[in-house]
């Protein structure tokens, strides 16, 4: 898992509440259990103005010009600001999976889904729940900004940066900050224990050898 430590990137301003996962990735893209593919198919139902179907050539379909991640100021961005309760409805990896293949690294919103929330930890992407006044504050940021805002986010430091100075402290418990900071997703922080592993594993088979006996 690729580690986060500072990210100063461009923000998509997604201004909608309750964006459940089925419209991060709707279902009928769920064909694989790799985690990567799954960009084109990012909010499909916003994103095309045709209905999209697995296998279909994205680069085909008809583009919904008014959806932010079709308009040319917000491409390349690498930062999400979202409405309430974003990452709802069913508890599919794939949608992070989406997320993280289209280049968003970063989430901002006021509040998430439980599930969807960790499993943003668990594949390199930062989930930041600020106040809802906060969030506010960065979206009109945003629409005031000529060229899309920008903004840097410092995870050792908890701290959000706007192009001003202005700036957003955050918090993020410190086992998952330190998963983030040096790119330990589950399978990362098993093999840290390895050489114990191995070990456990070669006393359990001398003390018990007829489980491992050959039949």
């Amino acid at each position: 898992m690729q580690a986060f430590t500072t990210l100063t990137g461009l923000v998509a301003p997604l201004e909608r509440d309750n964006v459940d996962t089925d419209m991060i990735i709707p279902k009928q893209f769920l064909k694989s259990i790799k985690r990567s593919g799954f960009g084109p198919n990012l909010f499909d139902e916003l994103r095309y103005l045709d209905e999209g179907q697995p296998d279909q050539d994205c680069s085909q379909r008809p583009l919904n010009p008014d959806f932010i991640l079709n308009q040319p100021c917000y491409q390349g961005a690498s930062i999400l600001l979202a409405g309430r309760n974003f990452g709802c409805g069913s508890s599919r990896e794939h949608a992070p999976w989406a997320l993280l293949d289209y280049g968003f690294r970063c989430i901002i919103a006021p509040s998430f889904a439980d599930i969807f929330y960790n499993n943003c930890f668990k594949n390199g992407i930062l989930p930041i729940t600020l106040s809802e006044t906060e969030v506010e504050a960065l979206f009109h940021a945003e629409n005031a900004a000529n060229e899309g805002l920008k903004l840097t986010v410092d995870l050792q430091q908890q701290v959000i940066t706007l192009p001003d100075g202005q700036q957003f402290s955050f918090n993020i418990d410190e086992f998952r900050r330190n998963c983030l900071l040096q790119g330990l997703d589950e399978i990362g922080l098993t093999l840290q224990q390895a050489d114990e592993i191995k070990a456990f594993e070669a006393r359990h088979q001398q003390q018990f050898p007829w489980l491992f006996a050959a039949h």
